[in-house]
């Protein structure tokens, strides 16, 4: 925000004079001692502001009388807002909390505490520029002490979060809509792929199966040095799966090898952390336009089996809870070509059945699909509609009631 051009009647105030900033205490070492947790009291860490929307509504621990004794309490409508790791993550309590050094309150003493939420909310990369750097990236108390703000008069905060509030509440119905299709995919996905359910006009008898009796299992070479950011291609290595079983890929290439065919199924092999991409599936839907990277099998259909069919079998929930067992190592996790190769499926005799079965799972995820897209429509809306009112480019009418 450039303190050059101030709408009319806005006036340009540090931080600190419009709201009461202090950090978060826990003065307790080792932190994780036992004796301080379990009690009523939420206690909020960093991940549970960064997966917050507006609203704190969920908390990780709790602390007991003795660990109140050591923290500080931040009331109801308090904003937190993270100064390290993911810094400049906000979200307004709906309820008293406590939370470590690594979380800021701020409590309004002039203005509407949703309007000054949303406007933290257009500084994290701001914020984020002037972090420290020491053992991780941080912001301390002066910076947001000195963080300058137009400011515009209290009518006009309340219309602007008014207006603002709208599209949250649009976001947050799709996004619980979103939910509600992925769970009933998930219990369509328990019948279909058990045979507990069977679709009109298949009577067939279902076998068991080994998987490398079905599919031709191969992997290639890192592409790293072929990365190019105008690249006709895009590179499918660990990472390009998501844990929902969708492509990400963004590295682009314009290597002309290891090309990844049209009914192709990815699967990431290894995975740093908590292996949760380990053995989930996409189909390639698209000759030409991918390139198979390290840390991924490919895995070809043979004979008659129906590609889209398998993948959703194996990311299944027991299927792919045997695949993440069978993952082994530390830092980082890796599953054999050969555990792949002796996983046991349950599939219908009948490769119509298998079609069948794939395109209503298809359908539901083209629901789920396009629901996204629709949220990313809303949540870019938002942010255009945001810039706009918290600069003043946009100005709103304000009630004289108001």
């Amino acid at each position: 925000m450039q303190n050059t051009n101030v709408p009319q009647g806005w006036n340009i105030k540090k931080l600190d004079s419009i709201a009461t900033i202090q950090r978060g205490r826990f003065s307790v070492r080792p932190r994780n001692d036992p004796a301080y947790y379990g009690g009523d009291t939420p206690f909020v860490q960093t991940g549970d502001i960064s997966q917050s929307e507006i609203f704190l509504k969920k908390y990780s621990q709790t602390l007991n009388d003795k660990g109140v004794a050591v923290s500080k309490i931040f009331p109801k409508n308090t904003i937190l807002i993270t100064i390290a790791a993911n810094i400049g993550d906000t979200a307004i309590t709906t309820f008293p909390v406590a939370c470590p050094d690594s979380l800021i309150g701020i409590n309004n003493k002039s203005c509407d505490v949703f309007w000054l939420n949303y406007f933290l909310q257009t500084q994290k990369n701001k914020l984020n520029g002037l972090a420290t750097q020491n053992a991780q990236k941080n912001i301390n108390l002066e910076t947001l002490n000195n963080l300058k703000i137009a400011v515009p008069p209290v009518a006009e905060q309340k219309k602007i979060a008014e207006i603002l509030g709208t599209w949250d509440r649009a976001i947050e119905e799709l996004s619980n809509l979103i939910i509600e299709k992925k769970e009933l995919k998930r219990g369509l996905m328990q019948r279909l792929l058990t045979g507990t359910q069977r679709l009109p006009g298949f009577y067939d008898d279902w076998e068991h199966e080994m998987l490398g009796n079905m599919v031709n299992i191969s992997s290639a070479g890192s592409k790293s040095q072929y990365i190019e950011k105008s690249g006709r291609y895009l590179i499918v290595d660990m990472g390009a799966v998501s844990n929902e079983a969708r492509i990400i890929a963004k590295k682009q290439t314009n290597y002309t090898h290891d090309f990844l065919s049209c009914g192709d199924i990815v699967m990431p092999k290894d995975d740093i952390g908590g292996g949760n991409i380990i053995g989930k599936t996409v189909v390639i839907d698209a000759d030409n336009k991918y390139i198979l990277g390290d840390h991924v099998f490919k895995l070809r259909i043979k004979n008659t089996y129906e590609a889209k069919f398998i993948s959703n079998l194996i990311n299944s929930f027991l299927v792919n809870k045997y695949m993440r067992r069978m993952a082994t190592g530390s830092a980082q996790l890796g599953l054999a070509k050969r555990d792949v190769e002796k996983c046991v499926l349950w599939l219908p005799v009948d490769p119509a059945e298998q079609k069948a079965i794939a395109d209503v799972l298809s359908k539901a995820d083209s629901e789920i699909d396009l629901l996204n897209q629709q949220l990313d429509v809303l949540k870019e809306q938002k942010r255009g509609l945001m810039q706009k009112l918290l600069t003043g480019e946009v100005r709103v009418n304000v009630d004289k009631k108001d």
